[in-house]
């Protein structure tokens, strides 16, 4: 009787993942099933639910390698254009796709808030795609919005809609330090008729390999944890490098970022966040650099609290928080 081989873990992130020795990966949430709603995918509705539709399709239609989920807000039908955020989710490269309830819930507000239509990228995950995978799939999207404002392609909702002179990046954690790289890759760039009118980094994933103090003495929650951060960061960065590879060090590039010409951005951190201390010094050396950079900072939460719906439905701090960072990313969005 043959029997099939028996697979053996390799690497694990508890409640997270698992990575077994002939490359699979399952992500499966096995963490307290109480909190697996937020990491559930949340299928598209072409109608609006409080105010918002979505929408998921292939960016180039010769390949369904890269997919996006568009938000569109309900508003007057009017000849009114609508900025564009461009969404760069986290994970740590290694989790999470664009249709999880935690961002379809934060997402959706933000929609409502700013009246900008939403662009988020189903990055594809490390392990199997590493670094620079993730970076090359955002640049390409924008791209994709670039021949949508030249009529190159065409998507209804963005189209019609999208003021393609308002173009946001957004992204969270990880995500946050994909916006960075974008940011810097198309610095150089005539993305005419397309105009980047801004980039915001919410609670970037910048650190070092030798820790901060924030890293050891902040504490942890059950979603963000340090073996968590470090595992995904070594299974997601180029295979021979640390942490301090640019992606997640910019800090230190000070003299080279002052020949770019980068949008205005808004770096948004969180108090009690782990990597606060880093951070912060790539906003300090944003600002010594020159560079149009504003800081809005979360008092007394930790990392991506505001992705987490159980704290915002019980936790007034919590809640208290998540509505001044969606009033000032839209407060940011409304001055450029």
């Amino acid at each position: 009787m043959n029997m099939a081989p028996q697979r053996t873990i390799v690497d694990q992130v508890s409640g997270w993942f698992t990575v077994y020795d002939d490359g699979f990966v399952d992500r499966t949430w096995t963490g307290p099933p109480e909190f697996k709603f937020m990491s559930d995918p949340v299928p598209p509705h072409n109608n609006f639910i409080h105010g918002v539709a979505t929408h998921d399709l292939f960016i180039h239609p010769d390949s369904d390698d890269l997919r996006v989920r568009v938000y569109l807000p309900e508003v007057p039908d009017d000849s009114r254009k609508l900025p564009i955020i461009l969404h760069l989710h986290g994970g740590g490269f290694c989790i999470s796709q664009a249709d999880w309830f935690m961002y379809y819930n934060t997402y959706t507000r933000l929609v409502c808030e700013t009246g900008a239509i939403v662009v988020s990228t189903y990055l594809h995950l490390a392990p199997e795609h590493r670094l620079p995978s993730a970076i090359d799939e955002a640049y390409s999207t924008l791209v994709w919005l670039q021949d949508l404002a030249n009529k190159k392609a065409h998507q209804p909702w963005v189209s019609s809609k999208g003021d393609f002179n308002r173009v946001f990046l957004v992204g969270n954690s990880t995500g946050g330090s994909i916006v960075h790289q974008v940011a810097k890759r198309v610095a150089g760039e005539n993305l005419h008729p397309l105009r980047l009118a801004g980039a915001i980094l919410i609670h970037p994933g910048f650190l070092r390999s030798v820790k901060s103090k924030s890293e050891l003495e902040k504490p942890e929650s059950p979603f963000f944890t340090r073996d968590m951060l470090y595992k995904f960061l070594q299974l997601g960065l180029p295979e021979g490098t640390t942490r301090d590879h640019p992606i997640t060090c910019p800090m230190g590039e000070g003299e080279a970022l002052r020949g770019l010409d980068l949008p205005p951005y808004l770096v948004c951190l969180a108090e009690d966040d782990l990597m606060i201390e880093t951070e912060m010094e790539f906003y300090q050396e944003m600002k010594e650099a020159g560079k149009k950079v504003e800081l809005l900072m979360s008092n007394g939460v930790g990392h991506s609290f505001y992705l987490n719906k159980i704290a915002i439905d019980v936790d007034p701090k919590t809640s208290q928080e998540t509505h001044k960072l969606i009033q000032g990313i839209s407060h940011f969005m409304r001055n450029n």
